[in-house]
């Protein structure tokens, strides 16, 4: 400077450069030079030698918007710092010196001679062999920067809007299924056509861990309003909710699998006359072929058996957002998707029937805090939820899938709004939902044609074999030919005026049945009304029948237990009891 009378070269040490990065100024001069000396000792004193050197590798400029050595790793090389050959660092280590001029992406001939001057000093000071120095420098400079690695960035987002001060996020996302299932969404919505988007979610059953999570087609696709995290979007699900009727009236003992129910042109009170997709009818089925084959008028005479706000309440008590038109009253069609559901909730529903009934508390993250010990909600009873696992995964697959292998559900939502696909095994719960963000119907866009085939590959992209969810010991396997006689057929009259209603033990109450040591004492039964002879069962299974409307049942041990009565002519109550 004093020779020349200008500035003609930089006279920073490495912890000067630190000083000036951490508080940019614009004005060269001795001043300045000399505040960055104070600003560099402090830095020294504060951090040492080593802390100085990791703030520059975090902060150092790389060219373009390029800041950081992770950020310059992942850009021109797509992998992160400690996977980098001896020519790669070596180009990252003399880029900062002058980082616009030697842009591997703009002057790539300028970044090379860099490269192997470094190369060559590295070989001189004996850093690095010779003969390992010279067959870096053959290997070729990146002509441009690449993507940054953009994994699931819906969940990313959420992550630091709850927690904007954490540095590192560690969320419960396996990297290998997240990678796997966004192109596959993104493919499958680009071949159903302009607009349309893809959300995909992926339940661990055994842990409740989110393991992958995929909010949309494209996070940066404008076109198909990716920044919209559908997942938890409220949207109708169609036939997706059938299986939950299902459970409550095999749980209720109304009916089981192998029950016949009538699938004939039928009229729900005053005018409501459910129609099939394909608008035929089957006649008399098992409930296992209603539900695998998706008609809605066995649905709909099970809900009318069930009741639909006990059935809205269920679904409420296992911590599912229900969103009912206008705030009205539930009535039969939400059994065909008449209510607002997010796919989030409708996959724990599902993982609650591959756990038993009982469904999980989500856990997206593993750094935050322990949930607290609580009684975990159920969707239905154990057997209930075996008889509708084992149903599902005997539902024809899509063409080219094999049989029997996943328990699944499709939806198709009123206009062709949106098609949903739910399967699971014991290991995973697997949940697709195609559509239009804006909501808008798309012809065609029918659950078992598009999100079926969605679902199975999504399945086949994570592997592993899949596994049938375990029996329960007391479950009932029968043919219809062997049920007791209230269950052999669906009858939809309740019978006589005077209904059939348990007097005891009442609804949710706490029965104590005698000392902690010894045998439980026998559990009074009594009910009113009906047709005798009555049937009572414990769990969904026939424990007794009499003529008389007294019976007793002797409890195996402790514990939440449902118990119904059956009449002869189909009517039924069942309550929920607590047995210490």
């Amino acid at each position: 400077w004093l020779a020349a009378g200008r500035i003609v070269s930089g006279a920073s040490t490495l912890s000067m450069q630190v000083a000036r990065l951490v508080e940019p100024r614009g004005e060269r001069s001795l001043t300045a030079k000399l505040r960055q000396i104070a600003r560099a000792i402090d830095l020294e004193r504060r951090l040492g030698k080593d802390g100085v050197l990791r703030l520059y590798l975090a902060l150092a400029p790389y060219g373009g918007p390029v800041e950081g050595l992770r950020a310059a790793s992942l850009a021109y090389f797509r992998r992160e710092p400690a996977r980098l050959t001896l020519a790669e660092a070596a180009l990252l280590v003399a880029l900062p010196q002058a980082p616009e001029a030697r842009r591997p992406d703009r002057f790539p001939e300028a970044a090379r001679r860099a490269r192997d001057r470094v190369l060559a000093l590295a070989a001189a000071r004996g850093v690095i062999p010779a003969a390992e120095a010279e067959a870096a420098r053959t290997e070729p400079v990146p002509h441009g920067r690449k993507p940054f690695p953009m994994l699931a960035p819906h969940a990313a987002e959420a992550a630091l809007a709850q927690e904007p001060g954490r540095a590192v996020h560690r969320l419960a996302l396996d990297a290998r299924w997240q990678a796997r299932l966004e192109p596959l969404a993104a493919e499958r919505a680009a071949a159903l056509g302009p607009g349309l988007s893809a959300a995909l979610l992926v339940i661990d059953n055994a842990t409740g861990e989110v393991r992958a999570q995929v909010g949309s087609a494209g996070y940066l696709d404008a076109a198909r309003s990716g920044a919209i995290d559908m997942t938890a979007a409220v949207r109708s699900p169609g036939s997706a909710l059938k299986p939950f009727v299902y459970a409550m009236a095999f749980e209720a003992g109304l009916a089981h699998p192998e029950t016949l129910i009538e699938d004939r042109p039928s009229r729900f009170g005053a005018s409501y006359a459910p129609e099939n997709f394909d608008l035929t009818f089957q006649g008399t089925v098992t409930a296992r072929r209603a539900l695998q084959l998706s008609l809605n008028v066995p649905a709909v005479a099970l809900m009318e058996a069930v009741g639909p706000a006990r059935f809205i309440a269920r679904l409420r008590r296992a911590g599912a957002g229900i969103a009912l038109p206008r705030d009205a009253a539930p009535g039969l069609p939400v059994a065909l998707g008449g209510l607002g559901i997010t796919l989030t909730d409708l996959a724990r529903l599902y993982a609650g029937l591959a756990r038993g009934g009982e469904v999980p508390v989500l856990i997206r993250r593993l750094d935050g805090p322990a949930a607290p010990e609580a009684v975990p909600p159920r969707i239905a009873e154990p057997v209930a939820a075996w008889y509708v696992a084992d149903t599902l995964r005997g539902t024809p697959p899509p063409d080219s899938a094999l049989p029997n292998r996943l328990a699944y559900k499709t939806g198709t939502s009123y206009g062709y709004r949106d098609a949903w696909a739910v399967g699971f095994d014991r290991r995973v719960t697997v949940a697709v939902w195609l559509g239009r963000p804006d909501g808008a119907g798309v012809p065609g866009l029918v659950g078992r044609v598009a999100a079926a085939p969605l679902l199975f590959d999504a399945v086949a992209r994570i592997g592993g074999e899949p596994e049938p969810v375990p029996r329960p010991r007391d479950a009932l396997v029968a043919a219809t030919s062997a049920l007791p006689p209230p269950l052999r057929r669906l009858a939809r009259d309740a019978g006589p005026a005077d209904r059939l209603r348990i007097a005891y033990p009442p609804d949710g109450a706490r029965i104590d049945l005698g000392a902690a040591e010894g045998p439980p004492a026998g559990l009074a039964l009594k009910a009113l009304g009906g047709t005798p002879p009555l049937t009572w069962l414990v769990g969904g299974l026939p424990v007794t029948e009499s003529d008389r409307r007294q019976a007793e049942w002797q409890p195996d041990g402790a514990g939440f237990v449902r118990i119904s009565v059956l009449d002869a002519s189909g009517a039924s109550d069942s309550v929920m009891v607590r047995v210490e």
